[in-house]
């Protein structure tokens, strides 16, 4: 057996685990939630640290998710889903003020590195 097709069976053993593991996340979480008297469902919470939240998007939820540049993180807990979203509005602060530190005060981009 060649090096490639080695290592392209270790890559699709990989890519089955994690998988195999997002499957079981959305599973119990799923599970956490029907184990509950409906009433107290919210559909959102976290299993073994990892965030997942099920409610309908709205818009409003997205737009915080996706684009909060005043927010620190870059990896946000998602809006919809199971996981993390990545923060759009910190990754624009973020290269606003790499490629020009005075970018955010005067409001527009220069053209130094």
């Amino acid at each position: 057996m060649g090096k490639k097709r080695k290592l392209k069976k270790k890559v699709g053993r990989l890519e089955a685990l994690m998988w195999g593991a997002a499957g079981a996340l959305v599973a119990t979480s799923v599970a956490r939630e029907l184990r509950r008297p409906p009433a107290e469902r919210t559909w959102q919470g976290r299993v073994v640290g990892v965030p997942y939240d099920y409610r309908p998007p709205t818009v409003e939820r997205l737009r915080s998710t996706w684009w909060a540049p005043e927010d620190e993180r870059l990896f946000v807990p998602t809006a919809y889903g199971l996981g993390w979203d990545l923060n759009l509005g910190r990754v624009a602060r973020l290269a606003r003020q790499r490629v020009s530190p005075d970018a955010q005060s005067n409001g527009h981009l220069s053209h130094r590195l």
